[in-house]
Protein backbone atom coordinates (compact mmCIF):
# COMPACT_ATOMS: atom_id res chain seq x y z
CA UNK A 1 0.00 0.00 0.00
CA UNK A 2 1.27 3.71 -0.90
CA UNK A 3 2.36 6.00 1.62
CA UNK A 4 0.76 9.30 1.81
CA UNK A 5 3.40 11.85 1.73
CA UNK A 6 2.35 15.23 2.75
CA UNK A 7 3.48 18.64 1.02
CA UNK A 8 2.56 21.59 3.24
CA UNK A 9 2.66 25.05 3.01
CA UNK A 10 2.60 27.16 6.26
CA UNK A 11 0.53 30.03 6.77
CA UNK A 12 1.09 32.73 9.53
CA UNK A 13 -0.58 35.88 10.62
CA UNK A 14 1.93 38.38 12.11
CA UNK A 15 -0.26 40.57 14.30
CA UNK A 16 1.09 43.89 15.98
CA UNK A 17 3.85 43.74 18.26
CA UNK A 18 4.73 40.35 18.02
CA UNK A 19 8.68 40.35 18.43
CA UNK A 20 8.79 36.35 18.12
CA UNK A 21 6.53 36.04 14.87
CA UNK A 22 9.79 34.85 12.81
CA UNK A 23 10.80 32.08 15.33
CA UNK A 24 7.48 30.84 15.60
CA UNK A 25 7.40 30.38 12.10
CA UNK A 26 10.48 28.78 11.70
CA UNK A 27 9.14 26.33 15.11
CA UNK A 28 5.35 25.63 13.15
CA UNK A 29 8.27 24.05 10.68
CA UNK A 30 10.07 22.05 12.76
CA UNK A 31 7.05 20.52 14.33
CA UNK A 32 5.89 19.95 11.10
CA UNK A 33 8.89 18.09 10.20
CA UNK A 34 8.81 16.39 13.70
CA UNK A 35 5.91 14.09 12.20
CA UNK A 36 7.48 13.50 8.53
CA UNK A 37 6.30 16.85 6.80
CA UNK A 38 7.48 18.02 3.37
CA UNK A 39 7.16 22.02 4.42
CA UNK A 40 7.13 23.12 0.52
CA UNK A 41 6.76 26.93 2.13
CA UNK A 42 5.74 29.78 3.56
CA UNK A 43 2.56 32.56 3.55
CA UNK A 44 2.52 34.92 5.75
CA UNK A 45 0.07 38.01 6.66
CA UNK A 46 0.68 41.28 8.88
CA UNK A 47 -2.51 42.19 10.13
CA UNK A 48 -4.08 44.38 13.65
CA UNK A 49 -5.51 40.89 14.23
CA UNK A 50 -6.60 38.14 12.80
CA UNK A 51 -9.15 37.87 10.68
CA UNK A 52 -12.37 36.41 12.47
CA UNK A 53 -13.83 34.13 10.01
CA UNK A 54 -10.92 33.06 7.78
CA UNK A 55 -7.94 33.68 9.60
CA UNK A 56 -6.19 35.74 7.34
CA UNK A 57 -7.68 38.81 5.11
CA UNK A 58 -10.20 37.68 2.03
CA UNK A 59 -7.48 38.50 -0.81
CA UNK A 60 -4.65 36.35 0.79
CA UNK A 61 -6.72 33.45 0.90
CA UNK A 62 -6.64 33.36 -3.14
CA UNK A 63 -2.45 33.80 -3.18
CA UNK A 64 -2.72 30.58 -0.58
CA UNK A 65 -4.61 28.69 -3.28
CA UNK A 66 -2.12 29.75 -6.09
CA UNK A 67 0.91 28.52 -3.63
CA UNK A 68 -0.11 25.10 -3.03
CA UNK A 69 -1.36 24.21 -6.54
CA UNK A 70 2.22 25.15 -7.63
CA UNK A 71 3.79 23.58 -5.14
CA UNK A 72 1.81 20.94 -5.59
CA UNK A 73 1.14 20.71 -1.41
CA UNK A 74 -1.51 18.35 -0.07
CA UNK A 75 -1.71 20.34 3.67
CA UNK A 76 -2.27 23.81 4.80
CA UNK A 77 -1.09 24.19 8.37
CA UNK A 78 -1.90 27.61 10.40
CA UNK A 79 0.47 28.77 12.69
CA UNK A 80 -2.55 29.29 15.73
CA UNK A 81 -5.57 27.55 16.92
CA UNK A 82 -8.37 27.82 14.61
CA UNK A 83 -11.76 27.90 15.57
CA UNK A 84 -14.33 25.81 14.33
CA UNK A 85 -15.95 28.26 11.73
CA UNK A 86 -12.52 29.14 10.63
CA UNK A 87 -11.53 25.67 9.94
CA UNK A 88 -14.54 25.20 7.96
CA UNK A 89 -14.65 28.14 5.98
CA UNK A 90 -10.69 28.02 4.84
CA UNK A 91 -11.65 24.29 3.82
CA UNK A 92 -14.75 25.36 1.88
CA UNK A 93 -12.40 28.15 0.16
CA UNK A 94 -9.21 26.36 -0.38
CA UNK A 95 -10.13 22.79 -0.94
CA UNK A 96 -7.67 21.05 0.84
CA UNK A 97 -6.98 19.43 4.14
CA UNK A 98 -6.40 22.44 6.95
CA UNK A 99 -4.92 21.96 10.02
CA UNK A 100 -3.67 24.13 12.86
CA UNK A 101 -0.81 24.56 15.49
CA UNK A 102 -3.00 22.56 17.78
CA UNK A 103 -3.70 20.03 15.67
CA UNK A 104 -0.23 19.51 14.76
CA UNK A 105 1.26 19.41 18.35
CA UNK A 106 -1.75 17.29 19.42
CA UNK A 107 -0.21 14.44 16.74
CA UNK A 108 2.91 14.88 17.45
CA UNK A 109 2.35 14.14 21.43
CA UNK A 110 0.71 11.58 20.27
CA UNK A 111 3.08 9.68 18.41
CA UNK A 112 5.47 9.96 21.16
CA UNK A 113 2.82 9.30 24.13
CA UNK A 114 4.75 5.85 25.59
CA UNK A 115 3.18 5.13 28.72
CA UNK A 116 -0.80 4.39 29.30
CA UNK A 117 -1.10 7.49 30.87
CA UNK A 118 0.51 9.48 28.22
CA UNK A 119 -1.46 8.07 26.38
CA UNK A 120 -4.80 8.67 27.95
CA UNK A 121 -3.90 12.79 28.82
CA UNK A 122 -2.98 12.65 24.86
CA UNK A 123 -6.50 10.97 23.81
CA UNK A 124 -8.14 13.07 26.29
CA UNK A 125 -6.86 16.30 24.98
CA UNK A 126 -7.68 15.37 21.40
CA UNK A 127 -11.11 14.73 22.20
CA UNK A 128 -11.66 18.10 23.72
CA UNK A 129 -9.84 19.43 20.81
CA UNK A 130 -12.18 17.94 18.24
CA UNK A 131 -16.09 18.15 20.08
CA UNK A 132 -16.14 21.82 19.41
CA UNK A 133 -14.81 21.27 15.38
CA UNK A 134 -17.01 17.88 14.69
CA UNK A 135 -18.85 20.04 12.23
CA UNK A 136 -16.08 21.82 10.42
CA UNK A 137 -13.62 18.51 10.35
CA UNK A 138 -16.88 16.52 9.13
CA UNK A 139 -17.49 19.08 6.36
CA UNK A 140 -17.88 16.35 3.49
CA UNK A 141 -21.02 14.82 5.24
CA UNK A 142 -24.56 15.64 3.90
CA UNK A 143 -26.42 18.03 6.64
CA UNK A 144 -29.54 17.37 5.14
CA UNK A 145 -31.73 13.88 4.51
CA UNK A 146 -35.09 13.53 2.87
CA UNK A 147 -37.64 11.79 4.53
CA UNK A 148 -41.38 13.17 5.79
CA UNK A 149 -42.46 13.66 9.37
CA UNK A 150 -40.71 15.73 12.27
CA UNK A 151 -38.52 14.61 14.80
CA UNK A 152 -35.37 12.98 14.45
CA UNK A 153 -36.49 10.95 11.31
CA UNK A 154 -36.06 14.50 9.29
CA UNK A 155 -32.24 14.64 10.12
CA UNK A 156 -29.99 13.70 7.28
CA UNK A 157 -27.51 10.87 7.63
CA UNK A 158 -24.81 13.80 8.19
CA UNK A 159 -26.20 15.01 11.07
CA UNK A 160 -27.18 11.97 12.86
CA UNK A 161 -23.49 10.60 12.60
CA UNK A 162 -22.36 13.94 14.05
CA UNK A 163 -24.89 13.82 16.82
CA UNK A 164 -23.74 10.07 17.44
CA UNK A 165 -20.33 10.98 17.27
CA UNK A 166 -20.83 13.89 19.81
CA UNK A 167 -22.49 11.43 22.10
CA UNK A 168 -19.48 8.85 22.11
CA UNK A 169 -16.74 11.90 22.51
CA UNK A 170 -18.48 12.82 25.11
CA UNK A 171 -18.72 9.29 26.75
CA UNK A 172 -15.14 8.94 26.51
CA UNK A 173 -13.84 12.42 27.86
CA UNK A 174 -16.05 11.28 31.21
CA UNK A 175 -14.27 7.90 31.13
CA UNK A 176 -10.72 9.47 30.62
CA UNK A 177 -11.30 11.81 33.17
CA UNK A 178 -12.69 9.63 35.75
CA UNK A 179 -9.33 7.43 35.20
CA UNK A 180 -6.70 10.36 34.95
CA UNK A 181 -8.20 11.56 37.99
CA UNK A 182 -7.16 7.84 39.56
CA UNK A 183 -4.10 8.27 38.34
CA UNK A 184 -3.98 11.96 39.92
CA UNK A 185 -4.99 10.53 43.32
CA UNK A 186 -2.20 7.73 42.90
CA UNK A 187 0.41 10.43 42.39
CA UNK A 188 -0.78 12.63 45.12
CA UNK A 189 -0.29 9.31 47.83
CA UNK A 190 3.36 9.02 46.23
CA UNK A 191 3.88 12.82 46.62
CA UNK A 192 2.96 12.86 49.97
CA UNK A 193 4.52 9.51 50.97
CA UNK A 194 7.97 11.38 49.65
CA UNK A 195 7.21 14.51 51.32
CA UNK A 196 6.93 12.31 54.85
CA UNK A 197 9.68 10.32 54.26
CA UNK A 198 11.74 14.14 54.43
CA UNK A 199 13.84 13.22 50.84
CA UNK A 200 14.21 16.62 48.79
CA UNK A 201 12.76 16.80 45.14
CA UNK A 202 14.82 18.28 42.40
CA UNK A 203 12.41 18.48 39.44
CA UNK A 204 13.84 19.45 35.93
CA UNK A 205 11.53 21.83 33.30
CA UNK A 206 11.88 24.03 30.21
CA UNK A 207 11.65 24.14 26.90
CA UNK A 208 11.18 21.31 24.59
CA UNK A 209 14.89 20.19 23.17
CA UNK A 210 16.31 22.22 26.05
CA UNK A 211 18.38 18.82 26.69
CA UNK A 212 16.24 18.16 29.64
CA UNK A 213 16.99 14.04 28.82
CA UNK A 214 20.78 14.67 28.63
CA UNK A 215 21.05 16.62 31.84
CA UNK A 216 19.02 14.06 33.45
CA UNK A 217 21.14 11.05 31.93
CA UNK A 218 24.33 12.97 32.49
CA UNK A 219 23.38 13.26 35.88
CA UNK A 220 22.82 10.13 36.65
CA UNK A 221 25.73 8.65 35.10
CA UNK A 222 27.92 10.93 37.06
CA UNK A 223 26.24 9.95 40.29
CA UNK A 224 25.73 5.88 40.17
CA UNK A 225 27.22 4.77 36.76
CA UNK A 226 26.53 1.00 37.61
CA UNK A 227 23.12 0.81 38.51
CA UNK A 228 21.25 3.37 37.36
CA UNK A 229 19.11 3.12 34.63
CA UNK A 230 19.16 5.76 31.90
CA UNK A 231 15.87 7.57 30.38
CA UNK A 232 15.09 7.80 27.03
CA UNK A 233 16.36 10.98 24.90
CA UNK A 234 16.83 11.93 21.32
CA UNK A 235 17.45 15.40 19.04
CA UNK A 236 13.98 15.64 18.48
CA UNK A 237 11.17 18.09 19.66
CA UNK A 238 9.15 16.57 22.62
CA UNK A 239 11.28 13.26 22.90
CA UNK A 240 9.91 12.51 25.48
CA UNK A 241 6.17 12.79 26.98
CA UNK A 242 6.66 10.41 30.44
CA UNK A 243 7.46 11.75 33.86
CA UNK A 244 11.05 9.58 35.12
CA UNK A 245 11.58 9.71 38.72
CA UNK A 246 15.19 8.28 39.84
CA UNK A 247 17.06 8.44 43.45
CA UNK A 248 20.38 9.47 43.66
CA UNK A 249 22.54 9.57 46.69
CA UNK A 250 25.90 11.94 47.59
CA UNK A 251 28.68 10.31 48.09
CA UNK A 252 28.03 11.86 52.10
CA UNK A 253 24.85 10.02 52.27
CA UNK A 254 22.98 13.21 51.29
CA UNK A 255 20.16 12.19 48.44
CA UNK A 256 17.31 13.24 46.67
CA UNK A 257 14.98 12.51 44.13
CA UNK A 258 15.31 13.54 40.47
CA UNK A 259 12.11 13.90 38.53
CA UNK A 260 11.75 14.82 34.84
CA UNK A 261 8.87 16.72 32.99
CA UNK A 262 7.05 16.89 29.46
CA UNK A 263 8.59 20.24 27.78
CA UNK A 264 7.17 23.17 26.74
CA UNK A 265 6.54 24.83 23.23
CA UNK A 266 5.14 28.02 22.55
CA UNK A 267 1.52 28.39 22.05
CA UNK A 268 1.35 25.12 23.78
CA UNK A 269 -2.64 24.27 23.78
CA UNK A 270 -4.43 24.20 26.44
CA UNK A 271 -5.88 21.42 26.44
CA UNK A 272 -2.85 19.52 26.72
CA UNK A 273 -1.88 21.67 29.31
CA UNK A 274 -4.96 20.91 31.08
CA UNK A 275 -4.27 17.32 30.08
CA UNK A 276 -1.08 16.59 31.61
CA UNK A 277 -1.37 18.68 34.69
CA UNK A 278 -0.97 15.48 36.80
CA UNK A 279 2.56 15.08 35.00
CA UNK A 280 3.48 18.95 35.67
CA UNK A 281 1.94 18.51 38.80
CA UNK A 282 5.11 16.72 39.78
CA UNK A 283 7.19 20.05 39.58
CA UNK A 284 4.47 21.84 41.55
CA UNK A 285 5.36 18.82 44.69
CA UNK A 286 9.44 19.70 44.32
CA UNK A 287 11.70 21.43 46.34
CA UNK A 288 13.74 22.99 43.90
CA UNK A 289 13.35 23.01 40.15
CA UNK A 290 15.98 22.79 37.57
CA UNK A 291 15.08 25.39 34.66
CA UNK A 292 17.01 23.81 31.68
CA UNK A 293 17.75 26.19 28.85
CA UNK A 294 18.96 25.77 25.11
CA UNK A 295 21.55 29.12 25.69
CA UNK A 296 22.52 28.22 22.15
CA UNK A 297 19.27 29.32 20.45
CA UNK A 298 18.79 33.06 19.76
CA UNK A 299 15.23 33.29 21.39
CA UNK A 300 16.28 31.36 24.95
CA UNK A 301 14.84 34.13 26.55
CA UNK A 302 11.52 34.13 24.90
CA UNK A 303 12.04 30.44 25.71
CA UNK A 304 12.48 30.77 29.18
CA UNK A 305 9.41 33.48 29.12
CA UNK A 306 7.15 30.49 27.77
CA UNK A 307 8.34 27.88 30.25
CA UNK A 308 7.70 30.35 32.81
CA UNK A 309 4.18 31.06 31.97
CA UNK A 310 3.00 27.63 31.77
CA UNK A 311 4.53 26.57 35.04
CA UNK A 312 2.37 29.83 36.50
CA UNK A 313 -0.57 28.27 34.89
CA UNK A 314 -0.94 24.54 36.34
CA UNK A 315 0.35 26.28 39.85
CA UNK A 316 4.27 26.07 39.96
CA UNK A 317 4.99 28.99 41.83
CA UNK A 318 7.33 30.08 44.57
CA UNK A 319 9.75 27.35 44.25
CA UNK A 320 13.29 28.02 44.64
CA UNK A 321 14.93 27.77 40.90
CA UNK A 322 18.36 27.26 39.20
CA UNK A 323 18.69 28.42 36.18
CA UNK A 324 20.67 26.03 34.11
CA UNK A 325 22.21 27.28 30.89
CA UNK A 326 23.07 24.28 28.49
CA UNK A 327 24.83 23.73 25.45
CA UNK A 328 27.03 26.35 26.64
CA UNK A 329 29.49 24.93 24.28
CA UNK A 330 27.75 25.93 21.08
CA UNK A 331 27.05 29.07 22.59
CA UNK A 332 30.37 29.90 22.90
CA UNK A 333 29.97 31.07 26.23
CA UNK A 334 32.28 30.53 28.69
CA UNK A 335 31.50 27.93 30.91
CA UNK A 336 31.37 25.78 33.28
CA UNK A 337 30.43 28.87 35.67
CA UNK A 338 27.72 29.68 37.98
CA UNK A 339 26.50 31.77 39.86
CA UNK A 340 23.65 32.08 43.16
CA UNK A 341 20.85 30.95 41.06
CA UNK A 342 22.47 29.33 37.77
CA UNK A 343 24.89 27.56 36.20
CA UNK A 344 26.49 27.12 32.38
CA UNK A 345 26.57 23.57 31.49
CA UNK A 346 27.12 20.91 28.93
CA UNK A 347 24.84 17.97 29.24
CA UNK A 348 26.36 16.53 26.11
CA UNK A 349 30.04 17.17 27.06
CA UNK A 350 29.36 16.25 30.62
CA UNK A 351 30.97 19.79 31.18
CA UNK A 352 29.75 21.94 34.61
CA UNK A 353 28.09 19.32 36.73
CA UNK A 354 30.39 19.80 39.30
CA UNK A 355 29.31 22.58 39.51
CA UNK A 356 25.48 22.31 39.29
CA UNK A 357 25.73 18.99 42.00
CA UNK A 358 27.32 22.16 44.39
CA UNK A 359 24.58 24.24 43.32
CA UNK A 360 21.52 22.02 44.14
CA UNK A 361 23.61 20.54 47.35
CA UNK A 362 23.29 24.30 48.77
CA UNK A 363 19.74 25.28 48.06
CA UNK A 364 17.99 21.82 48.94
CA UNK A 365 20.71 20.96 51.95
CA UNK A 366 20.60 24.42 53.47
CA UNK A 367 18.79 23.14 56.53
CA UNK A 368 21.67 20.64 57.47
CA UNK A 369 23.22 21.18 60.98
CA UNK A 370 26.56 19.38 62.22
CA UNK A 371 26.50 18.14 65.77
CA UNK A 372 28.32 16.13 68.43
CA UNK A 373 26.89 13.04 69.28
CA UNK A 374 27.82 10.27 71.99
CA UNK A 375 26.21 7.48 71.84
CA UNK A 376 26.46 4.39 74.15
CA UNK A 377 28.08 1.26 73.14
CA UNK A 378 25.07 -1.01 73.17
CA UNK A 379 22.76 1.46 70.82
CA UNK A 380 24.97 -0.29 67.48
CA UNK A 381 21.76 0.88 66.08
CA UNK A 382 22.04 4.57 66.41
CA UNK A 383 25.77 4.30 65.19
CA UNK A 384 24.53 2.40 61.86
CA UNK A 385 21.38 4.29 60.94
CA UNK A 386 23.69 7.34 61.33
CA UNK A 387 26.81 5.68 59.39
CA UNK A 388 23.90 4.74 56.41
CA UNK A 389 21.85 7.84 56.19
CA UNK A 390 23.75 11.16 57.61
CA UNK A 391 27.43 12.41 56.91
CA UNK A 392 29.75 11.34 59.13
CA UNK A 393 32.49 13.39 59.69
CA UNK A 394 34.80 11.81 62.50
CA UNK A 395 34.16 9.32 64.67
CA UNK A 396 36.17 8.46 67.78
CA UNK A 397 35.46 6.25 70.92
CA UNK A 398 35.17 7.45 74.19
CA UNK A 399 34.43 5.34 77.37
CA UNK A 400 31.04 6.23 77.58
CA UNK A 401 30.18 5.28 73.98
CA UNK A 402 30.78 6.65 69.91
CA UNK A 403 31.90 9.94 69.59
CA UNK A 404 29.95 11.44 66.28
CA UNK A 405 30.39 14.40 64.13
CA UNK A 406 27.61 13.97 62.01
CA UNK A 407 25.93 16.18 59.39
CA UNK A 408 22.24 15.72 59.33
CA UNK A 409 19.12 17.37 58.04
CA UNK A 410 17.58 19.60 60.74
CA UNK A 411 14.33 17.74 61.25
CA UNK A 412 16.22 14.49 61.98
CA UNK A 413 17.86 16.09 64.86
CA UNK A 414 14.65 16.03 67.35
CA UNK A 415 15.11 12.14 66.78
CA UNK A 416 18.66 11.96 68.22
CA UNK A 417 18.16 14.67 70.69
CA UNK A 418 19.64 12.40 73.87
CA UNK A 419 22.79 11.70 72.36
CA UNK A 420 24.17 15.17 71.69
CA UNK A 421 26.25 16.61 73.35
CA UNK A 422 26.92 19.81 71.22
CA UNK A 423 26.51 21.82 68.22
Amino acid sequence: MDILVEYAVLVGVQEQNDEHFEYEMEELKNLAEAIDVNVVGTVTQNLERRHPTTYVGKGKIAEIKRFYEETEANLIIFNDELSPSQIRNLEQELEVKVIDRTMLILDIFARRARTHEARMQVELAQLQYTLPRLVGLRASLSRQGGGTGGGFQNKGAGETKLELDRRKIEDQISKLRRDLEHVRDRRDTQRKQRKKSGIQVVSIVGYTNAGKSTLMNALLRKMDEENTKQVYEENMLFATLDTSVRHLKFADNKEFLLTDTVGFVSKLPHHLIKAFRSTLEEARGADLLLHVVDVSNPEYRYMMEVTNETLHDVGVENITTINVYNKADLAGVPYPKETADSVWISAKEAEGLDELLELIKKKIFEQYITCKLLVPFDRGDVVSYLNDKANVKKTEYEEEGTLMTVEMDGSERIKFEEFIVSH
